[in-house]
């Protein structure tokens, strides 16, 4: 019997809610279907996914952030091609891959004064490296997080997660402290204590899309370098370009002991992860030939995971996609704030380059007021949700709320936008906002469903 994966696939066209409510995770297609996402997409090219019928919807989540090139770029593709037709004898264990030398060595050219890269699978896998190094070479146990971190959902990553819904029920958990975002009073208290390892910390938040005031970085670092602690910056979802520089931290001009880095690496094809390091760090953990696996993942420098983060570097150099993030989010930020003067439903616009968050407030008109105290009642967030959804079912574009009990949604599209999706999204925006506006219509017929989703058992 052959195999044959087209005529597999053809098999069960159309049927993937059905099969994921059956033997994968069933309150996905239910929330999918309840909100009215439950599409059937075919294909993905650049910043657009296509579904079954041909229709185009505007992809400004990127896959929480993992196409910084765009869906199916055909450099990407070229080089996931070759590598497989190279037939590496990858994972042999026992050699040294030069292709996973080369995306080091290319990643460290990004990160002056760090020296040393640790490859695994994901974001969480990168951040659960980085708390093992930064305890191991301090002699330390603590970890200080923010609130509303998200560093990932494995045992060590939840640690550090500032969000006590991702928590409940997953306990115990590794010793750390929990901080407000910025606070340098906060940080002070617990370094005090003498037994901090590191503070962990997302220069621009991905909930909430939030970031300490400017300086706060530089002087924390100062602060946990004088009580024997590290810096570790998860740049897992703003590296790579996506803040308008090749790295977050960059716009506050410090030098972090441990970065973790993802999604984008990925090149939207092979799961990747690395975290890059100092060598004293480093050399700490290995510091013997007895100990030269004492952290480590079988599937560490795959090369096809290798190939396609060579060719996303590349990609992301020679198509200026930093310097286009910085362009396009700023005129994506423009046009936001230009409708936040039109309509005082937006609170806020806030973010950097092309990670932008919108937050909602109480708008001043009788009727929508009373139609976001509805919302607020049943649940904090609902409206956020309830813009989501019209975006979607209204002008098929996908966006995201930026966390829960929160009236913020996030844009974080591909590094290749341009002027067309600017406007198509500030349109769009403008055309929601109009009916929220009002307080009827069918956005708040959607709320009242939403509401009676949110207070069921």
């Amino acid at each position: 019997m052959g195999f044959d994966l087209n005529a597999e696939l053809a098999e069960v066209r159309g049927q993937g809610y059905d099969l994921h409510a059956k033997y994968l995770n069933a309150q996905l297609p239910r929330t999918l279907h309840t909100i009215g996402f439950d599409k059937v997409y075919e294909r993905g090219e650049g910043a657009y996914l296509y579904d079954i019928e041909g229709n185009a919807y505007a992809d400004f989540l990127s896959g929480f952030g993992v196409f910084a090139a765009g869906r199916s770029h055909p450099v990407i593709k070229k080089a996931l091609h070759d590598a497989l037709d190279a037939d590496f004898a990858a994972w042999t264990q026992f050699d040294c891959q030069p292709i996973s030398g080369l995306l080091a060595q290319r990643l460290l050219a990004k990160t002056p004064g760090l020296d040393r890269v640790f490859f695994c699978n994901s974001g969480t896998e990168a951040v659960e490296s980085a708390l093992k190094f930064a305890r191991h070479a301090t002699g330390k146990g603590r970890i200080v997080y923010a609130h509303h971190a998200f560093h990932g959902l494995t045992a060590g990553s939840l640690s550090v997660n500032g969000a006590d819904e991702f928590k409940r029920g997953f306990g115990p958990l590794l010793p750390g402290a929990l901080i407000p975002l910025g606070d340098l009073g906060a940080l002070e208290v617990e370094l005090r204590r003498g037994d901090v390892a590191a503070m962990i910390i997302e220069p621009i938040q991905g909930h909430g899309v939030l970031a300490p005031a400017p300086g706060f970085l530089a002087t924390a670092a100062d602060l946990l370098h004088k009580h024997g602690a590290l810096l570790i910056c998860d740049e897992v979802q703003a590296g790579f370009g996506r803040t308008g520089k090749f790295f977050s931290y960059e716009h506050d001009g410090v030098q972090p002991d441990i970065v973790t880095v993802a999604k984008a690496l990925s090149g939207g094809y092979v799961p990747v992860g690395a975290m890059l390091t100092t060598d004293k760090i480093f050399s700490s953990v290995y510091s013997s030939m007895d100990k030269v696996m004492v952290h480590s993942t079988t599937f560490k420098g795959g090369s096809l995971a290798m190939a396609a983060g060579l060719a996303s570097l590349a990609v992301i150099e020679d198509e200026g996609l930093v310097e286009n993030a910085a362009r396009v989010g700023a005129a994506l930020t423009d046009g936001l704030l230009a409708l936040q003067d039109k309509y005082d439903l937006i609170a806020e616009v806030r973010g950097r380059g092309l990670m932008i968050g919108i937050e909602f407030g109480r708008p001043s008109g009788i009727r929508a007021k009373a139609g976001w105290a509805m919302l607020q009642k049943a649940r904090v967030g609902l409206f956020a949700q309830m813009v989501v959804v019209a975006l979607f079912q209204r002008h098929r574009i996908l966006t995201q709320v930026s966390g829960d009990h929160m009236e913020v949604i996030k844009l974080i599209p591909p590094l290749m936008i341009g002027d067309a999706e600017v406007k198509l999204f500030t349109e769009a925006l403008a055309d929601v906002l109009d009916d929220a506006s009002k307080g009827s219509g069918l956005m708040w017929d959607f709320g009242r469903t939403l509401i009676k989703q949110a207070v069921r058992p």
